[in-house]
């Protein structure tokens, strides 16, 4: 019986759901990073990030080569990046509704006083 697309929706966004996964894809927008400089940047332990370099590399979202000792990982492709790109959207518009709730009831309070 074939997967739900709202699952496998879910499953994907499950699979993004670590802080050191995002920061990872955050980096290879800018383009092929070798794993010395991801973690130089990440600041995790090599065996953490070894760990969910295996996690984006299983789901086909990055891909890796080897040249001598050096791995250097990349994005499978350009909508990755435009999901990252869209999820700083989206998150800079809820902040800014934030933004201005926090500012309405800070109004708010000082009309009370």
């Amino acid at each position: 019986m074939p997967v739900p697309l709202y699952q496998a929706k879910a499953d994907f966004f499950r699979m993004l759901g670590h802080p050191v996964r995002i920061r990872v894809l955050e980096l290879l927008q800018n383009g092929p990073m070798p794993v010395r400089d991801l973690l130089a940047t990440i600041e995790v332990e090599p065996s953490a990030l070894s760990q969910q370099l295996a996690v984006l590399r299983r789901s086909g979202i990055v891909t890796s080569r080897r040249e001598g000792s050096t791995v250097t990982y990349e994005l499978a492709g350009g909508d990755v990046a435009e999901l990252m790109r869209a999820a700083r959207r989206i998150l800079t518009e809820m902040l800014a509704g934030q933004n201005q709730l926090l500012t309405e009831l800070r109004e708010e309070e000082v009309t009370k006083r």
